[in-house]
């Protein structure tokens, strides 16, 4: 039988053990440009492991997924962190896992808002770039170097993700 998984708005609290929401939120830490543009700085806390690991920023153009979602694998980045930018204001899902003794544990999704992107932490479970409308176009800014980044976990049976 096919477990559910209900979407639940992504906040900072809910998301905190998993990442960082970047986006523009509040007041502008300082402003720039002669006072046109509000700086909100320092946003991510990009984490690269590896003698010749650096920060790349890459342009993904994903499928739009549909709900409900079936969520049949997850995916962690032991050598880096990894950040969403979209450079549209639509939203998108967003799903993660708990580390389970070095398995994902059972999964939490999440529906940004527009204009929210979000920040992985290094080695943490989540599912694939989700769009749920065209176009898919995200920034990407994750880990360019040697070594094995990426580790996927195929579930026994998909879980089903839906609207709360």
């Amino acid at each position: 039988m096919t477990e559910t998984i209900k979407i639940e708005p992504l906040t900072a609290d809910a998301f905190a053990p998993f990442g960082e929401i970047l986006e523009a939120a509040g007041e502008p830490d300082k402003l720039i440009n002669q006072g046109l543009c509000g700086r909100y700085h320092d946003l991510a806390t990009l984490d690269f492991t590896g003698e010749d690991a650096r920060a790349g920023v890459s342009l993904f153009l994903s499928q739009k997924r549909t709900l409900p979602y079936a969520l049949d694998m997850v995916e962690r980045h032991p050598l880096g962190s990894q950040a969403f930018l979209p450079m549209t204001q639509e939203p998108f899902l967003v799903v993660v896992c708990p580390d389970d003794g070095g398995r994902p544990g059972r999964p939490q999704a999440f529906a940004t808002r527009p204009g929210q992107g979000i920040n992985f932490f290094r080695n943490t479970w989540h599912g694939v770039l989700t769009p749920l409308s065209d176009p898919g176009l995200f920034c990407v800014i994750d880990r360019i170097g040697g070594g094995d980044n990426l580790e996927e976990f195929w579930f026994e049976a998909p879980y089903r993700i839906e609207q709360a």
